[in-house]
C-alpha cells in the first residue's frame, strides 16, 4: 500500500493494486470510504463533481424552502438559489484544491461521497444542513509547506466567491436588473460562501486549517480573521444593504 494524502476526509489513505481507499477515525469508530480506481477509466471527474453540485443542491433548497413547502412554486426558487449559491461554493472549493494539487505535480482527483450526499438529503428534510459531498484524494506531495497552500485554498476560494457575490447586487443596480431574486442570491451567497470558509479553517481533524496551521500560523491567523469578519460582519442583509449602497456612492458620486 501507499500512503497518500485526502484534501478533506482523512490525513492518511493508501492505495493497493491503484485503488484508493479513505480511511478514517471518528469517536473510535474506522470508516472505509468507497474505493475509486486512481486514474482509471470507471473515474471521471465531472461526473463525480456533478453529482455533488445536484446533491447539495437539493440538500440545501430542501432546507431553504421547508419539507413542507416542496410541492409549492417556492422550491424552484430554492433550486436556483441553491445551485448558484450552495453547489457552486462546494465545487470551486473542491476544483481550487484539486488544480493547486495537479500544479505541484501530485496526481489529484475529486470523488463523490454517495453515503454522505444521502445523508444530508435525509437531513434536509429535518431543517438540518450538513454536506460532506466527497473528497479531493492526491498522491505525491507530502511536505507541510505544499500541503498547507492546497488546504488553503480551499477556503479562499469560498471567501473570494462570497466577495464576488457581495460586488454582484449594485453592478445589477447600475444595469437596472430585476432585484427580488438576484437579491436572495446575493444575500444568501455572501453569507453561505463565508461560513463555509471559516468552518473549513477549524484547526483540527480533517478540515483544511489543520493543514493551514501546519504551515504557517500567520497565514492560518489572517485567514481566520479575514473569514471570520466577513462570517459575522456581512451574512446579514441590512448591512449588505449598506455595503452596496457605499460602493455605488464611492464608484458614482451618488449622494
Amino acid at each position: 500500500m501507499q500512503p497518500h494524502t485526502c484534501a478533506i476526509k482523512g490525513l492518511i489513505c493508501y492505495t493497493k493494486r491503484g485503488v484508493h481507499t479513505h480511511w478514517v477515525t471518528l469517536k473510535g469508530n474506522t470508516m472505509n470510504y468507497p474505493p475509486v480506481t486512481l486514474g482509471g477509466p470507471q473515474h471521471d471527474d465531472i461526473v463525480e463533481l456533478a453529482k455533488a453540485w445536484a446533491g447539495t443542491t437539493v440538500a440545501y433548497a430542501i432546507v431553504l424552502t421547508g419539507a413542507a413547502n416542496l410541492l409549492s412554486i417556492q422550491i424552484i426558487e430554492a433550486l436556483l438559489v441553491s445551485a448558484i449559491v450552495c453547489g457552486l461554493g462546494f465545487v470551486v472549493h473542491e476544483l481550487a484544491h484539486r488544480q493547486v494539487a495537479r500544479r505541484y505535480g501530485a496526481t489529484a482527483h475529486f470523488a463523490a461521497d454517495m453515503r454522505w450526499l444521502g445523508l444530508s438529503l435525509l437531513l434536509s428534510f429535518t431543517g438540518i444542513f450538513i454536506a460532506a459531498p466527497g473528497a479531493v484524494w492526491h498522491t505525491g506531495v507530502n511536505d507541510a509547506r505544499r500541503l498547507g497552500h492546497i488546504a488553503w485554498v480551499g477556503p479562499v476560494s469560498n471567501l473570494l466567491l462570497s466577495l464576488l457575490f457581495l460586488l454582484l447586487y449594485p453592478i445589477a443596480y447600475i444595469v437596472q436588473l430585476d432585484f427580488d431574486l438576484l437579491l436572495r442570491i446575493c444575500v444568501v451567497g455572501v453569507g453561505f460562501n463565508a461560513w463555509l470558509g471559516l468552518f473549513n479553517l477549524i484547526p483540527g481533524g480533517p478540515f483544511d486549517g489543520a493543514k493551514v496551521l501546519a504551515w504557517s500560523t500567520p497565514v492560518y491567523v489572517a485567514t481566520v480573521v479575514v473569514a471570520g469578519a466577513m462570517a459575522f460582519g456581512l451574512a446579514r442583509q441590512d448591512v449588505l444593504i449598506q455595503v452596496w449602497g457605499a460602493i455605488i456612492r464611492m464608484a458614482f458620486g451618488v449622494s
